[in-house]
């Protein structure tokens, strides 16, 4: 197994083991989500070979995703913290959450991009480009029903509101935008199996 993975697996194992302790019982479900998609990425290496960098950038993400649900700030988390006051409520723009999940969804993008540019490498890059940053996006909008399962299933999440839901998905979308630029660079970089 490369060391990404075991790292993941143990970021993953922190997160449970932290979650349970500060009896955080969202970020519980999260961590049992947080395993089946470091398993996805794991399955998808064996056949894709994402680059070194994108797999230790999607550990970088596991950190500040695990300091964000747990780490307390002024009576709540790290995600709910406002770094720069953009916009005011019920926007609150631009807080840790925004940031962690535009940074997410630019890796994913960056994996996504490695398995569609490698099953259809044919097609129009801008195509390829189009079909990445919407299946990236679709990727956060299953994150938003897994945080929507959250405040059904937890009294107290740290989840937001409608704006809070939709502020993400438009994070999520610029994130993978953002991958844009990277994509031929990142196809260049994968070594040849």
């Amino acid at each position: 197994m490369r060391k990404p993975f075991l790292f993941a697996y143990t970021l993953a194992a922190t997160l449970g083991a932290w979650s349970l302790v500060a009896q955080n019982y969202e970020f519980v479900i999260y961590t049992l989500v947080t395993l089946v998609l470091v398993t996805l990425i794991y399955l998808g290496d064996r056949k894709f070979t994402f680059s070194p960098a994108v797999l230790w950038g999607f550990n970088l993400w596991l950190v500040l995703h695990i300091l964000g649900g747990l780490w307390p700030v002024n009576g709540s988390v790290l995600y709910s913290l406002v770094l720069i006051d953009l916009v005011g409520e019920p926007y609150s723009i631009l807080k840790y959450d925004q940031i962690v999940h535009t940074y997410c969804y630019f890796i994913i993008a960056l994996l996504l991009w490695r398995v569609v540019s490698t099953v259809r490498l044919d097609a129009p890059q801008w195509l390829l480009a189009a079909l990445t940053v919407l299946a990236a996006s679709g990727v956060g909008g299953m994150n938003e029903i897994v945080e929507f399962s959250a405040t059904v299933l937890v009294p107290n999440t740290n989840v937001g509101g409608y704006e809070n839901t939709a502020i993400d998905l438009v994070a999520n979308f610029l994130g993978a935008c953002l991958a844009i630029p990277f994509f031929k660079g990142e196809e260049a970089n994968i070594p040849s199996q």
